[in-house]
């Protein structure tokens, strides 16, 4: 269940990033990278890259180490030491469920959607086409 007062503050982070940089013609795809920030504090965190390719077959993520674009260290964190399950599948749900919000009803949502795909998974893990 999407939890709006989170899923505010991911939108507001999602619209400044696609707002205020100008992202390179050359990007094919974005991919959203999760991150286990503190294990013992249950923290997780998103980043945003555009890709130059995209391949929606591969689930490893090839496609996505070539970027051209990044949101470099300003990433969005969740604390979810608060909810009954604090697992890394749990983050990943929880961010992945924010992600197809925002290509739904998110302000700059064209942007993602004019790209060739999009794409969510923790780094050095298997991707999920959106």
């Amino acid at each position: 269940m999407l939890q709006m007062n989170i899923y505010e503050e991911f939108a507001h982070w999602l619209d400044s990033l696609l707002e205020n940089n100008d992202i390179p013609e050359s990007a094919k795809a974005f991919c959203f990278n999760l991150y286990e920030e503190s294990e013992e504090d249950h923290i997780y965190g998103i980043q945003l890259i555009a890709a130059g390719e995209f391949d929606p077959a591969d689930t490893a993520g090839d496609w996505a180490c070539e970027e051209v674009w990044s949101s470099e260290e300003d990433i969005f964190t969740v604390d979810t030491s608060d909810e009954e399950d604090t697992g890394w599948k749990h983050a990943q749900d929880l961010f992945k469920e924010m992600v197809k919000e925002y290509l739904e009803s998110g302000t700059y949502k064209n942007v993602l959607l004019g790209a060739e795909g999009n794409a969510i998974g923790f780094v050095d893990g298997e991707l999920e086409i959106l």
